[in-house]
């Protein structure tokens, strides 16, 4: 009598989710995955949405420091901003100043981007990713206040 053999693999999930770089993707649950868009360049590679960043919400005016709490008031115009720019859907992106450590600053980055990303949600928007870069991707130098300001920032990419 043959013996049964019980391989286990993987279990996926059929979804749909967006790319970085603005690539809707899908899988089947027998682990088949493909593009959504049917429009490919010359050389057979899939044509994306284009993503850029449509919104750069400054920390400070969102949260109280050392929270990923957000305010009334930013809430109210993160709700406003989402429902009027129309994107397909969003990658919230967090980052911090240098101040603490490197892993404290990308718990905290990826608490706030998950803050606004909640808010986005509720307005009834696609979340295609959150991320939290911590101290990581500064935008300006950590060497004074005014630049650590700007590196306390939640940016808003808008795939369209």
């Amino acid at each position: 009598m043959a013996q049964q053999t019980t391989i286990i693999g993987e279990s996926y999930i059929p979804t749909i989710w967006v790319d970085p770089d603005g690539c809707e993707h899908w899988v089947m649950d027998d682990g088949w995955e493909g593009y959504m868009s049917p429009h490919t360049n010359r050389q057979g590679i899939p044509v994306c949405r284009r993503g850029n960043v449509c919104g750069v919400m400054n920390s400070d005016q969102l949260f109280h420091t050392d929270s990923a709490n957000i305010n009334a008031a930013g809430r109210q115009h993160l709700m406003n901003f989402f429902r009027q720019t129309g994107a397909v859907s969003y990658i919230i992106t967090g980052h911090t100043d240098s101040r603490a450590s490197d892993e404290y600053n990308m718990d905290l980055s990826l608490r706030r981007a998950n803050s606004v990303a909640r808010v986005a949600q509720q307005s009834g928007v696609r979340i295609a990713d959150v991320r939290g870069y911590g101290e990581r991707m500064p935008k300006a130098s950590n060497n004074t206040a005014a630049g650590m300001q700007q590196n306390r920032r939640v940016e808003i990419i808008c795939i369209r």
